[in-house]
Formats: C-alpha cells, sequence, structure tokens
C-alpha cells in the first residue's frame, strides 16, 4: 500500500543532527555561550533589572556576575532536567498515540477539577484553524457545542464568534509563540483567559528556558507535546509531502524537493500537530478552518499574504482527507490504534 522509497526518505530528519548537537552543548555547557540564542526578556526574569544587558551582534548577553546568582542557577537546573527528559524520549513510537490521554487530558482534568478524572477521551472534539475561509461561513455555534475546543497560535477569538465561537478548552501554540510572549510581564500568553490550558510543542531546544520561566507564573498548565509525538507528525507529513510531489511530474529529485520546502528547515504546521493531537484524546473529531480559498485571506484574523515555504499545506491537506476517508491509508500509525470518526467542515 505504502511506497517504500517515499517511507524511507520521510523517516529520514535532515535537521536531527544540528539538533542533538545543539541539545549537547545547552545540557553540558553554560547558558552564556553562542548556540543559547535567546532574548534578553526571558534572563530579566531572573535578575529583575533593565540594565544588566549587553548586546553582541543579534545574540544578547548575561553579563557575568548574574550567571553565579542563586535564581540564575536555580532555573538553570531545572531547564537542564526538562531538555534532558525531553531529548531523552526523541525517536519513533508510534505507539504513544495511546499516551496522549495520560499526557494531556488527564491533567487538565486534574486542573478543571481538582480531582483526578477518568480516563476517557473527550465525547467531541473541534479544532479550529485560522484559515480565512472561516470568515463566509457562521459556525461560532457548531464550534462551542463541541466537548472540547482546540485553538492555534493565540488566534483571535473576539469580533469573530459568529465565525470561529469563544469557547476555548486547549490552546495549542508552538514554542515561538510562547517566545514572544516572555516578553511580557508574567509571560502572559493567554488571550482566552488564564485559565486555559496551553499545549505547546517545541520549535528550538533552547526555548525550554521560556518554558520553565514562564510555567512557574501560570495558574493553568503549560504541556509540552512528547517528542515521540513530534517525530510522527513530522514523518506523516514529509511522507504526504514526497508523495504530492512525486506524483506532480516525472524525473522529479529530491534536491528539488528539498529546494522548495527549505530543507532541513521543512516542518509540520501548528494545526497539523493539534489534528493529530486530537486523534488520541477525542472520540470524535470536527476540522473548522483548514483549507485556502483565492476569495480569502490567508488567515481569519491578520493580513498575512501567503504560506510559509516551510509548511505543506496541501500535503497536509491530503492527510485530512484520508482521515477522513480512508484512515488506514496513512502510514506511521501502529496498526493497533483506533482513528475516531473526522469531519471537515468547509
Amino acid at each position: 500500500m505504502f511506497n517504500s522509497t517515499l517511507l524511507k526518505l520521510a523517516e529520514t530528519d535532515e535537521s536531527e543532527d544540528k539538533s542533538r548537537k545543539e541539545i549537547e552543548q545547552l545540557l553540558v555547557g553554560n547558558l552564556n555561550n553562542p548556540v543559547r540564542f535567546r532574548t534578553f526578556a526571558t534572563w530579566r526574569r531572573l535578575v529583575n533589572s533593565d540594565d544588566v544587558r549587553v548586546r553582541m551582534g543579534d545574540r544578547v548577553w548575561l553579563p557575568e556576575e548574574h550567571l553565579g546568582s542563586s535564581k540564575f542557577t536555580g532555573v538553570s537546573k531545572v531547564f537542564k532536567s526538562a531538555l534532558s527528559d525531553w531529548s531523552r524520549k526523541k525517536g519513533f513510537q508510534p505507539d504513544i498515540m495511546e499516551e496522549l490521554v495520560d499526557q494531556v487530558k488527564v491533567p487538565i482534568d486534574m486542573h478543571n477539577s481538582g480531582v483526578t478524572g477518568s480516563k476517557r477521551k473527550y465525547s467531541s472534539c473541534a479544532v479550529v484553524g485560522n484559515s480565512g475561509i472561516l470568515l463566509s461561513k457562521e459556525y461560532g455555534e457548531l464550534i462551542d457545542g463541541h466537548e472540547a475546543v482546540i485553538r492555534l497560535n493565540n488566534a483571535k477569538v473576539d469580533s469573530f464568534q459568529k465565525n470561529v465561537g469563544s469557547k476555548t478548552s486547549m490552546s495549542f501554540i508552538n514554542s515561538n509563540i510562547l517566545h514572544l510572549c516572555a516578553r511580557r510581564d508574567d509571560c502572559f500568553c493567554h488571550p482566552y483567559g488564564t485559565k486555559v490550558p496551553i499545549v505547546m510543542y517545541m520549535c528550538q531546544p533552547a526555548q525550554f528556558l521560556d518554558y520553565v520561566v514562564c510555567k512557574s507564573s501560570y495558574k493553568s498548565p503549560l504541556i509540552v507535546t512528547d517528542p515521540r509525538l513530534d517525530t510522527l507528525c513530522s514523518r506523516i507529513v514529509k511522507y504526504y509531502s514526497l508523495k504530492r510531489f512525486a506524483d506532480g511530474g516525472r524525473n522529479k529529485t529530491l534536491e528539488q524537493w528539498n529546494s522548495a520546502h527549505e530543507g532541513s528547515l521543512f516542518h509540520y504546521s501548528s494545526g497539523m500537530q493539534a489534528v493529530t493531537l486530537a486523534l488520541g484524546i477525542c472520540d470524535r473529531v470536527s476540522l473548522f478552518g483548514f483549507g485556502k480559498s483565492t476569495a480569502t485571506k490567508h488567515h481569519y484574523h491578520t493580513d498575512q499574504k501567503k504560506e510559509l515555504s516551510l509548511h505543506d499545506y496541501e500535503a497536509e491537506y491530503d492527510f485530512y482527507h484520508d482521515l477522513v476517508k480512508r484512515p488506514r491509508a496513512i502510514p506511521f500509525f501502529s496498526e493497533s490504534f483506533k482513528f475516531p470518526p473526522v469531519v471537515i467542515h468547509r
């Protein structure tokens, strides 16, 4: 059923060596090394001073006298521990889908009710994408009627309630969003309210610092996705992207695909991983705002003109289509995984 050549290519992660080296340097070195890319905004929370930054090129450095402070040392230990735990889990293990209720829903239930809830899945989930096609529909009530509503990358809800609803059960973001939020007082990253849990995937290992510093000030859970889920998503999207590229014509090469999708920078979108997460924690999944139209904006809430080339949205749409029509045609999931029914609202 699957193209063995494409499967093998999809299993290769061109960014893995670079990521592994960066993780090793972060774990064994001091955090004032050039590989530790970060803004001063995060570190300022450790020293509570506006006059300690030293700029060198496009990086910001913390002066040596602050590196020995007890506050800095404590955060440094937590940062390295969190990064180490995360990095040890990296790898391909499709059975991760069976662990998502424990990893995500159970802690959220604990936060919401104060007691450990059952390990049942959500009866229904709406994953709300950010496509401009939402502006032509009034799905608000339908979206809010789901037990759980998952929104992406802090997309605006105010003024769009008729189109996208107002209920938010979970905010799914990438760590670049939290990195921007770390510039704000108390790392504020809660457009849907401070009680709404945040689930986040890591774009850069160094951004675990933002996670550690911001998590301490949050009233709601801040959950980092398991890297095994990240790997599963990466392989699925790369397979669909390569397949779409190969089906587009003869004599196409891997180098041409790399050129079209920025090579080692190629990555699944936040929406794709949110959908995959929903497959593991929901009995029924509804997708809203996934798709494009030349008659609408790229995002319903911004003026962004076009897609990022490091994503392949058309390949992701092929994945969603197979979730609806023929889930067993999707590679890399374990044979024992039971796909929930998926509906796409266009």
